[in-house]
């Protein structure tokens, strides 16, 4: 009997089992990988994705037996340092996701791995330092700290030592930090608006600041406030929050994610309990809330809460034009924007609702690029894999130069200035939310 391929079936994510002890053991996770790898050597279509399939191929194809019991055991982790959990294999090439039954999620077993390697071997300081984001912002936006900081960053003689000391390539974009945070900023922009429900959305939403926003870009909270209640949604941040804890699982640090969900999860609970929708400016903060969170914590109700009140912030404005309820009256023409559409947005599943929205504006057409960015935070950042970064970008620098586009935005802050510092045709990182404030006139 032969083996079918693929699903008519949509495909589904199990539980992430992290706290069986089977999860933690070596030579399960050994076997595990050895099936999964092979699997993907039979299969290959995910070649062009990322390092990690070129990686395991060419290990495969250099062994004894050009297969996968060939591979050393020792050379798995190559593959997994690969990996930097984009899941676009998972969600748009690997024909055997579940419920297929060989149940492939290369992405979870590649966390697994890492999760099992921070455990036994931790990790090296500057990956520490690279996903601590809270505590490295918070000094580092100090007043005066935060102007020396972004002088030194701009500095070649600096970034060359960094490299040599730290490991972060001195050509990698790092980013600005500001004293005037994005708290700061938006401080005195709340107002009193009478929310308008609709069957999906209350009208009002809690925004989660997120580490990025609010240090590095925080003229971003500007923009979501103004377009927001441009568009009559009551809007205000989040009472408190800590880093959501996405670099700390791309590092395999499940320990501290759980952490940073405890401190989280609560207060968000509560305001969803207020009538509050969720919405983040970054997509990889909101897939952490509708999904990693969810699948790592399946039996606890707040995070399933929490997960049913998040949005994307352009799902949530496409969400109020279906009821008639998002504004169309725009002052100013866009012309041609050439968008990055950010790994983490693609996998939630909702479409490219924010060029949909962005093509509302008259005289406006947005080129999407499906492709990967290769940035994910850190990987573009570290010494041994920028380079890697730099050619999986390609495709998309390629696409930015041809167009020479008015406008190049992505969703995600990091991609678009990775993708920017590539590009001979692209200036400015523009944020699709500051793009529609500007159409707006306000």
């Amino acid at each position: 009997m032969s083996q079918r391929e693929g699903s008519l079936e949509a495909p589904t994510r199990h539980p992430l089992d992290w706290q069986s002890e089977d999860f933690w053991n070596e030579e399960s996770l050994n076997q595990e990988l050895e099936r999964v790898y092979d699997i993907c050597h039979g299969c290959r279509r995910c070649v062009s994705l990322c390092d990690a399939f070129p990686t395991l191929f060419d290990l495969v194809d250099e062994s004894d037996t050009m297969e996968v019991d060939g591979v050393d055991k020792a050379d798995y982790y190559k593959v997994v340092d690969q990996c930097y959990l984009c899941d676009m294999c998972y969600m748009s090439k690997c024909p055997y996701v579940p419920p297929h039954e060989w149940n492939v999620d290369f992405p979870h077993l590649m966390l697994r791995a890492k999760a099992v390697n921070f455990k036994k071997n931790g990790a090296r300081p500057r990956d520490k330092i690279l996903t601590s984001t809270d505590s490295v912002s918070g000094l580092v936006s100090i007043p005066v700290v935060d102007v020396t900081v972004n002088k030194l960053n701009q500095n070649k003689t600096f970034r060359g030592l960094l490299e040599k000391t730290l490991g972060v390539h001195k050509d990698a974009p790092v980013p600005k930090y500001h004293s005037k945070t994005l708290r700061k900023r938006v401080a005195n922009l709340s107002q009193s608006i009478e929310p308008i429900e609709t069957e999906k959305t209350t009208g009002k939403v809690a925004l989660f600041a997120t580490c990025y926003g609010n240090y590095n870009s925080p003229q971003l909270g500007e923009d979501f406030f103004k377009v927001f209640q441009h568009n009559k949604i009551q809007i205000q941040l989040v009472d408190q929050e800590v880093c959501c804890g996405m670099p700390k699982l791309e590092l395999g640090d499940l320990e501290s994610v759980a952490k940073a969900m405890e401190a989280n999860i609560p207060i968000l609970a509560d305001m969803v309990d207020r009538g509050y929708d969720l919405i983040a400016p970054v997509p990889s903060c909101v897939l952490m809330f509708k999904q990693e969170l969810p699948l790592m914590f399946p039996d606890d109700p707040n995070v399933q809460k929490v997960k049913a009140a998040f949005f994307d912030p352009f799902e949530y404005l496409f969400l109020r034009h279906k009821s008639e309820l998002f504004n169309t009256e725009f002052k100013n023409p866009l012309g041609d924007i050439s968008y990055q559409v950010a790994c983490h947005l693609r996998v939630q599943n909702i479409g490219l609702k924010t060029r949909d929205i962005l093509s509302m504006v008259p005289d406006t057409t947005v080129h999407a690029i499906e492709r990967c960015s290769g940035h994910d935070g850190t990987y573009a950042v570290k010494k041994e894999t920028h380079d890697k970064s730099v050619k999986i970008a390609r495709p998309v620098v390629r696409k930015v130069n041809q167009m020479k586009a008015a406008h190049f935005a992505s969703d995600c802050p990091m991609a678009a200035t990775h993708i920017v510092n590539l590009a001979e045709e692209a200036d400015v990182a523009e944020h699709p939310m500051s793009l529609l404030r500007k159409a707006y006139g306000i």
